[in-house]
């Protein structure tokens, strides 16, 4: 990881900023931390910064109305808040927060999120007049008009669904879902148990480490019910899972 890739944390909570802060240290990335929105802007205006994870709940100036004065040319933003309901999180998403987590969350969760939202900005979605194009999903960010193709079958990211080469929908729960997402965006390298709880993990993180590996030999099971489907996910020995077949992802024009 580059370290000059330089992520601000604010949170009036000394311990949680020290938590994140140390965390991602640990994961390569440097980090400064502020204690309210007043300091963050103050920052921001002697440093560059990648992302910013930023709390909701704080006195004076909550999270929310700190997002709504971020300029257009500010960095990604991640929000985390104690009131994890469906209505807030919409709300932040819609202020132009990039992504929204409910605290408390698992730093693990928090990294992954972290990492998908500083591919997102890096990749430029890629338009075409002529109508949907497909492109090499090693190196774009999906969204949720795209599909993603790998030895026929079909993934439809914004409606959730599975379509093997005959057409017949393959049903997924959420978690499987999410897992072989996490495969389809990383083809043809072998992914360690980690990695694959990472790029996969939804709001129940807690327990999915325990679960993942039922939801593999689950979603295993169901890719063998569809068409050459037995062969997409290959065990590698003592390192991890091989996503075999190529993909490619078709984006929407916009």
């Amino acid at each position: 990881m580059d370290l000059q890739t330089r992520i601000l944390i604010v949170d009036d909570d000394e311990g949680i900023r020290s938590l994140i802060s140390d965390f991602l240290v640990k994961h390569g990335y440097a980090t400064a931390v502020a204690a309210d929105p007043l300091e963050m802007r103050a920052m921001m205006g002697r440093e560059h910064f990648d992302l910013i994870v930023l709390d909701v709940m704080m006195p004076r100036e909550d999270g929310l109305t700190a997002l709504r004065q971020l300029g257009a040319d500010a960095p990604p933003v991640i929000m985390l808040s104690a009131v994890g309901s469906d209505v807030d999180r919409i709300v932040g998403l819609e202020m132009g927060a990039d992504d929204y987590l409910a605290k408390p969350c698992n730093p693990r969760e928090l990294l992954a999120r972290i990492r998908t939202v500083l591919r997102r900005r890096a990749t430029p979605t890629a338009v075409n007049d002529d109508g949907p194009q497909p492109v090499d999903v090693a190196s774009q960010e999906l969204d949720s008009g795209d599909a993603l193709h790998f030895a026929g079958w079909r993934m439809d990211i914004g409606l959730r669904l599975l379509f093997d080469p005959a057409n017949q929908l393959i049903t997924l729960s959420d978690g499987e879902f999410r897992l072989l997402r996490a495969f389809a965006e990383h083809p043809r390298r072998v992914l360690t148990r980690d990695q694959l709880l990472d790029w996969s993990r939804g709001e129940d993180s807690e327990h999915y480490d325990r679960a993942i590996d039922v939801q593999l030999s689950r979603l295993r099971r169901k890719l063998a019910e569809g068409e050459g489907g037995q062969d997409i996910i290959r065990t590698v020995r003592n390192e991890g899972y091989l996503f075999v077949p190529a993909v490619t992802a078709t984006q929407s024009a916009t």
